[in-house]
């Protein structure tokens, strides 16, 4: 196990074999993001894609109270113009680039940016603390990250608005009842189901896995006619991998598979 920090300690990192943990640290602030913290973010993405032996990660915030709660609101001083603003490569941008799997552990508040930042994850469970928001309404502006579209994606346009427009938070069970998260669980579960979940990922064919998700993402923005093309080619891809041929010959050995990225 690997451990390193960033952006002054305020994000960290954590290795468990395959599996990376990526926490957000600065529980005092709810783990509002900075642009160091987002710099970090951008650079681990870029490590992670680089290093085959990650295979799945796992995101989360520091504390039992907030997972996290966007960009702190005094930063947003710091963009000379609003078009600097509007050009901005933030955090949402570097998770958006990740390749591997992500897993969201959202222990507590997911407001604004933190909202956006639970959409890009794959997979997203929940503490049943968890409060998801989109604020941005009481301040006088609308989320800028992706916020409707995978709102809208998520659980309908219907659920989208009142969150918009009323800026209100859900509580985790409504989350769960709308499709926003897949499992609610006890605070002191959260993480270690996530890292099993994550775990199991990390044992299936790195290839395929990383697949399977550039693959949703592009179905999920085609017409269905493109979108069956699009993935009969890519499963032929996978399929020609040594890793194929490998789940091939342990299906018919009645033996787990090893799967080495090839």
């Amino acid at each position: 196990m690997t451990t390193s920090a960033h952006a002054d300690g305020h994000v960290l990192w954590e290795q468990r074999g395959p599996v990376g943990v990526l926490t957000l640290n600065r529980p005092a602030k709810l783990n509002a993001v900075t642009r160091e913290m987002s710099d970090a973010l951008s650079e681990l993405a870029r490590r992670c894609n680089a290093d085959d032996e990650i295979r799945a990660v796992v995101l989360t915030g520091a504390g039992d109270r907030s997972f996290c709660a966007g960009s702190d609101i005094a930063e947003l001083d710091r963009y000379a113009t609003p078009w600097d603003f509007r050009n901005r490569r933030d955090y949402c941008d570097a998770l958006k680039e990740l390749r591997k799997p992500l897993i969201a552990a959202v222990n507590g508040y997911a407001l604004g940016g933190g909202l956006e930042t639970a959409l890009i994850c794959d997979i997203r469970l929940a503490s049943v603390r968890a409060k998801f928001a989109a604020p941005e309404v009481k301040l006088g502006w609308i989320g800028g990250g992706g916020m409707s579209a995978q709102l809208a994606a998520s659980i309908g346009t219907g659920n989208t608005a009142l969150m918009l427009m009323t800026g209100d938070p859900v509580d985790a069970q409504l989350a769960l009842n709308w499709g926003l998260v897949s499992e609610v669980l006890e605070p002191e579960a959260l993480l270690p189901r996530a890292l099993e979940l994550a775990a199991t990922i990390a044992a299936r064919a790195p290839v395929a896995v990383e697949t399977a998700k550039a693959n949703l993402s592009a179905a999920v923005n085609m017409p269905l006619d493109q979108a069956v093309s699009y993935e009969r080619d890519v499963q032929a891809v996978c399929f020609a991998t040594a890793d194929a041929a490998e789940g091939r010959r342990a299906f018919a050995e009645k033996r787990p598979p090893h799967f080495t990225r090839t």
